[in-house]
């Protein structure tokens, strides 16, 4: 195949998260095959820096991209439709890695030759929801980097460790289920992820160590490789131990939010945990190994890149795609723009807020400051001659209640 100059679209080029970690797998394996991948995004950070490292061109802006690619690969609608705007005519694939985000909401644009969902969920939010052809649409499944996630040694005949790692996982959310199933069933739990304050750079090696992993999508494909027992879960919802038998169903869903269907207790990870299966998590392990390797999806994804290119030789005029890309970039900003105006709204509100919590504070430290006074003044009051006289008169037991009209009479 002939080296390609491919543009990478994404949310952010900042966190560890699902798509920026995919791109720049993706762009890695591209690079060392001879392709010339670019990355941009409006938000660059740490996997931006990782890019680099490997030598991938990453951009905040296009005016200094200084080339021209064969075809976008786009990520995201806002930056895709930049990337669009910016090359008229190029070829675009258009992936959906989700099936609630709003950035992954998809880009009706003349340029766009193929569209790609990675799961069942995200290929109905394509069809069903925004009305795009079927064969317009390539599937393409989730994939694990099998260099860094090695096999690890035999799993034990009982669970003894275990790992949930998500970011969305936070301090008194499912998470204390899991725990009290752990601990229920002799299990040391581990716990992972940006909300819980730990973002790890080598998941592999943490999952090296544990018998049993709680997670979802791409991270549960990448324990599974590893050896582990997998249970499905997230903040959504909990999900099954994933079996040879449902395998390829849960695979068709990306082992994400639409297998997440049973409300989180402890009595159904108890349950979970209960079937684990040293050899049935060795089966999958090379099941994963065997189907679901980045090599692999890297040749799937070049294969639909030219497929694209192959498509845009057959579109109609540059004249007519021009008209035809600025209505339909017009048609997308307005669809989007409201949501841009709430934000704006809340900034207004915050404003406000942020005013009234002035005056409030600023009230509450004069209503300090009038008690400290006051405190003061009852202190010194109590502290008159004739106010300890009448203190001392009505400790004595004898005198009792003339005692005490006495003092108030000679106040």
């Amino acid at each position: 195949m002939r080296p390609l100059s491919i543009l990478f679209t994404n949310n952010t080029l900042k966190y560890r998260a699902g798509s920026e970690l995919w791109v720049r797998d993706v762009c890695r394996t591209l690079i060392g095959r001879g392709h010339r991948p670019v990355a941009f995004s409006l938000v660059l950070g740490e996997i931006a820096e990782e890019l680099r490292v490997s030598t991938v061109p990453v951009v905040s802006n296009l005016d200094k991209a200084g080339f021209t690619p064969d075809v976008i690969h786009g990520h995201h609608h806002i930056e895709t439709l930049i990337a669009a705007l910016h090359y008229p005519g190029v070829p675009i694939v258009h992936f959906c890695h989700g099936f609630l985000p709003w950035e992954e909401r998809p880009l009706h644009h003349p340029s766009i030759a193929r569209y790609v969902a990675v799961d069942s969920a995200c290929f109905d939010r394509l069809t069903v929801e925004e009305g795009i052809a079927p064969e317009r649409i390539e599937r393409l499944p989730n994939f694990v980097d099998l260099r860094r996630f090695a096999p690890r040694g035999a799993l034990p005949l009982r669970p003894r460790r275990a790992l949930v790692l998500s970011n969305q996982v936070e301090p008194g959310g499912y998470i204390e289920m899991i725990r009290e199933a752990c601990q229920l069933s002799g299990i040391e739990l581990e716990v992972a992820g940006a909300r819980w304050g730990r973002v790890v750079e080598r998941p592999e090696e943490l999952m090296a160590g544990v018998d049993l992993v709680f997670a979802k999508a791409k991270t549960a494909l990448e324990a599974m490789a590893v050896g582990c027992a997998v249970v499905l879960a997230d903040i959504f919802g909990a999900g099954p131990l994933v079996t040879m038998r449902d395998f390829d169903e849960m695979r068709s869903c990306n082992f994400g939010i639409r297998l997440l269907r049973e409300p989180h207790s402890v009595d159904w990870y108890r349950s979970q945990i209960a079937a684990y299966d040293p050899a049935e998590a060795d089966d999958i392990s090379r099941r994963v190994r065997q189907d679901a390797a980045l090599d692999k999806a890297v040749d799937h994804l070049l294969e639909i890149y030219e497929r694209a290119i192959a498509d845009a030789k057959n579109w109609v005029s540059r004249q007519a795609l021009d008209l035809g890309a600025q209505r339909a970039a017009a048609r997308h900003l307005s669809s989007v723009a409201e949501r841009f105006k709430h934000v704006y709204r809340l900034d207004r509100t915050v404003q406000s807020l942020t005013a009234e919590l002035t005056t409030a504070r600023s009230l509450n430290e004069r209503l300090v400051e009038e008690r400290e006074s006051l405190r003061h003044v009852v202190t010194d009051y109590r502290g008159l001659s004739i106010n300890r006289l009448r203190d001392a008169i009505v400790r004595v037991p004898i005198l009792g209640w003339h005692g005490s009209w006495t003092a108030r009479w000679l106040r």
